[in-house]
């Protein structure tokens, strides 16, 4: 009974890994069953006092040794909002979520933490290294792709492709950065995850239940992580390095957002040489997390397309 727990199982909200899969990464089980039979959760030290938290969801054939694919969640977020893509892809892919340092359950610094676009990418560079993996896919969400686009900027011999989804490259300029800074500062997280929740989740497109599991995965986060992380943001400007960057690499954002803010996916895809957008139609919000199925089949086409 214990054995059909342990295997076969996918990525949910409220559950989380733990070792002992067919190929001795890590299994799915629920979370309660877990810590009550008290296993770790899965992390791995790395330089800089990071304890970064991960999954590793690997259902393809034993005898294979798959490419990998590794996510990056955004701003205030952690690995569980990806885990719509995970049943689609995990019986072709080794599909590793990572939690980012200071955010879900890797380690948070202390305050005063001088964060940077370069030192979560030297995270991704320090994880594939820990892991063992020369060059993975890499696919970022909102900031997430931000850091995935500096990383493959520093690293491209590290990726076989790039993939940003709802993600800007440009702070500079954007008042709304300092504007939810201030309000974090002053109010704490929630009421800015709250007052952001209908663009990311839009009502009436999106169930009630999911839009509130959705917040709380958010609302935990440190609040002087999110006011740090933000006041630096706000002056990123990635404009200059986007064209050096020479992994293939793909821009995905929904309809909705398309329409709202088109610069934002039009400079990447203008600016990186040769990348591909993908609009994904009648979809609105955050498309990688609202419509992660019309995501996967976007990515296997880009995948194809490299072939």
């Amino acid at each position: 009974m214990i054995a059909d727990l342990i295997t076969g199982m996918v990525m949910g909200p409220g559950q989380k890994s733990v070792a002992g899969s067919c190929k001795s990464r890590h299994a799915i089980i629920p979370l309660d069953f877990s810590t009550a039979w008290g296993w770790d959760m899965p992390t791995v030290s790395l330089p800089g006092s990071l304890e970064m938290f991960y999954e590793d969801n690997d259902y393809t054939d034993p005898w294979r040794t798959p490419d990998a694919v590794v996510m990056h969640h955004g701003q205030a977020k952690n690995h569980k909002l990806w885990y719509g893509w995970v049943p689609e892809l995990a019986r072709q892919y080794r599909m590793l979520r990572i939690d980012a340092r200071g955010y879900g359950n890797s380690s948070v610094p202390a305050p005063g933490y001088d964060w940077s676009l370069e030192s979560f990418a030297d995270d991704i560079r320090n994880f594939l290294d820990a892991m063992g993996l020369d060059k993975v896919h890499l696919v970022g969400e909102t900031v997430g792709g931000t850091i995935s686009m500096r990383f493959a900027h520093m690293y491209p011999d590290r990726l076989k492709s790039l993939t940003v989804c709802s993600s800007p490259y440009k702070f500079v300029g954007a008042s709304s950065y300092v504007e939810n800074r201030d309000l974090v500062a002053a109010q704490g997280v929630e009421p800015w995850v709250r007052q952001e929740m209908d663009r990311r989740a839009p009502p009436g497109d999106n169930d009630n239940g999911y839009r509130e599991w959705y917040a709380q995965q958010m609302i935990p986060t440190a609040q002087h992580v999110v006011v740090e992380t933000l006041t630096y943001l706000s002056t990123v400007d990635l404009t200059a390095i986007l064209p050096e960057i020479t992994t293939p690499t793909l821009v995905l954002i929904s309809e909705g957002e398309y329409n709202r803010e088109p610069q934002r996916a039009d400079g990447i895809v203008s600016l990186i040489p040769g990348a591909r957008l993908e609009v994904i139609k009648g979809t609105s919000g955050f498309v990688q997390h609202t419509d992660p199925d019309k995501c996967v089949d976007a990515w296997r086409k880009f995948m194809g397309s490299l072939s």
